[in-house]
């Protein structure tokens, strides 16, 4: 998978050039997944459910430490 080089944040519409054609996800939900994680505080957890051969649900988990408040070096 390649893409244009411009940051995640951005709102402009960009073009994603795949290498091969998808079979499983369309650009939605592709963009509802990356919706999902970047909500996620710093533990957190999503599960893709598929039925009947389709994507049907995502599932979101998180966890909170309880070491204190979190820092990368812990």
């Amino acid at each position: 998978m390649t893409e244009d080089t411009q940051p995640a944040s951005t709102t402009e519409n960009l073009t994603l050039r795949l290498n091969k054609p998808l079979h499983s996800l369309t650009a939605w939900q592709i963009q509802k997944i990356d919706e999902v994680l970047s909500k996620l505080g710093p533990f957190g957890e999503v599960r893709l459910i598929k039925e009947r051969g389709r994507l049907r649900f995502i599932e979101r988990m998180e966890s909170e430490s309880l070491l204190g408040p979190y820092s990368p070096g812990r």
